[in-house]
């Protein structure tokens, strides 16, 4: 029995929503998380009798054929990149994206990463680093004798160095746009790599048009609304419960008539 094999592809298909679903509840206070949706797909069709096939030798049409679909499929899993929310932190070198775009992150292998979590500190030679300690494009570094550090909307870093009053320019960080968002490819620990499907990355300086601004002592908060992964949730357990139904349903239908007599 077909039924069997499709309720089998639906029940996958919900174990996929689950999973996607538990992965945005446990990163619902992951800085900068973006929350993921399952999109699915209906598998190919079986013709027991074709749509506009002739019924006649008199050029009669079939104006409804007969298919049967055999199930669904994963499609794809996207990112929703709505903005999070704010939250202050009061730490100088926490830094938050109001808008588009990403911090470039060096990897140890030269590679260029890019993130929305703004969660920064000093390396040991003064170079702002991320909490993980690799380098945040493009590698300004914070006097040892710096007693404040000042980071603008646009970017501009300044520090007041001691025993001065006015304060110094060391750089100014920059932001990453891409034509797809939803193209990057995760890599764990807040981390995205550029892909064919991304495009190629734009630079630019914070605020300038087509680019967010960044907001110093704050950092951007998971986009994950647990009301709505709830209810999704239980939308999914009781869809996987109803496939888990056909299959029962079918299996009582094979067992009758294996019963005949």
């Amino acid at each position: 029995m077909r039924s069997l094999d499709i309720a089998g592809t639906g029940m996958q298909a919900q174990q996929t929503n689950v999973e996607v679903i538990s992965n945005n509840i446990a990163n619902m206070t992951t800085t900068g998380f973006k929350r993921r949706r399952a999109e699915f797909q209906d598998l190919i069709y079986q013709n027991l009798r074709r749509v506009g096939a002739s019924s006649s030798d008199t050029g009669t049409i079939v104006p409804s054929g007969a298919q049967v679909g055999l199930g669904v499929r994963t499609a794809a899993i996207y990112r929703i990149g709505e903005q999070g929310n704010l939250q202050q932190t009061s730490n100088s070198l926490d830094v938050a994206i109001s808008g588009n775009g990403y911090f470039q992150v060096t990897l140890p292998s030269g590679e260029t990463a890019y993130t929305r979590d703004g969660t920064f500190g000093l390396a040991a030679d003064g170079t702002i680093v991320t909490a993980d300690g690799y380098t945040v494009q493009p590698g300004l570094t914070i006097p040892s004798n710096a007693t404040n550090v000042m980071i603008n909307a646009t970017g501009q870093v300044q520090v007041t160095l001691s025993g001065q009053t006015a304060p110094t320019t060391v750089g100014s960080l920059q932001l990453a746009v891409f034509p797809n968002d939803a193209g990057l490819d995760a890599q764990g620990q807040n981390l995205l790599l550029q892909t064919s499907a991304s495009g190629n990355p734009v630079t630019g300086a914070p605020a300038a048009p087509g680019f967010g601004s960044v907001m110093q002592g704050f950092v951007e908060t998971s986009n994950v609304n647990v009301v709505t992964e709830i209810t999704n949730l239980i939308t999914a357990q009781r869809a996987y419960e109803m496939n888990s139904r056909v299959i029962t349903t079918s299996d009582q239908m094979l067992s009758t008539l294996t019963n005949l007599r």
